[in-house]
């Protein structure tokens, strides 16, 4: 089940120069985009309890995109 909107995601390739974009090309994106925002999420959670927290911070996002 898809979290993310389709109109912000069709925006962002809208402004990545496409003039038209299907909908299904819309809901891959989303997909991808799902995936990838969890397994961050994932990585920064176990960054925080390294860390001692249980908060996560901007800091445990930006290393768990490396």
């Amino acid at each position: 089940m898809a979290i993310l909107p389709k109109a912000p995601v069709k925006r962002i390739l809208s402004n990545s120069g496409v003039s038209r974009v299907s909908d299904d090309a819309v809901d891959e994106l989303i997909n991808i985009l799902e995936e990838y925002g969890e397994e961050i999420s994932k990585r920064s959670i176990k960054l925080a309890k390294h860390a001692d927290r249980k908060t996560i911070k901007a800091s445990d996002i930006l290393l768990a995109k490396e």
